[in-house]
């Protein structure tokens, strides 16, 4: 019986991972599309617009904002050389830190299962009619994704 709880537990994983690969990928597009649309946006000179279907403004706000880490250490060193110099050895200083990964897959002619799929899309939100209408597409980009990049076996980092 416990074997049977692990092996659903790692098809589980295999099928999350495979179904995050191209919503990742998607978002990621969509994050780099959306500042480029912006950019194309020019408003009015009193930087309003109010359409039939849809507005925009622009307004600026002064903020706060801290320095980058990288400016503090600069303005640092320009400050206290000696010190700056030393700041920076500790810096390039390399650590070794111990990571746990646990590596996953299927073995060589197995499959996972469009149920396999839909339970995990169900497990994010969806409801079954849009998991079993999307469970196709997301698959397809998926496969499509795996051929470009290969089937190399997956990790998951699970401690730091």
């Amino acid at each position: 019986m416990a074997n049977e709880i692990l092996e659903k537990k790692i098809i589980e994983l295999i099928a999350t991972d495979r179904i995050e690969i191209p919503i990742s990928s998607i978002s990621g597009k969509l994050k780099r599309i959306k500042p480029k649309l912006a950019e194309e946006i020019v408003l009015p000179e009193n930087k309003r617009y109010n359409g039939e279907r849809a507005y925009a403004k622009i307004e600026e706000e002064n903020k706060e904002k801290a320095r980058t880490l990288k400016e503090a250490i600069e303005e640092f060193c320009q400050k206290y050389p000696r010190y700056g110099e030393v700041l920076k050895g500790i810096i390039a200083e390399k650590r070794i830190e111990r990571e746990t990964h646990l590596y996953f897959g299927l073995k060589e002619g197995c499959h996972l299962t469009s149920e396999d799929y839909i339970a995990v899309l169900k497990e994010l939100g969806f409801g079954k009619i849009t998991a079993e209408r999307l469970y196709p597409e997301l698959i397809e980009i998926s496969r499509n994704m795996q051929k470009k990049r290969g089937n190399p076996e997956r990790s998951i980092l699970i401690n730091k």
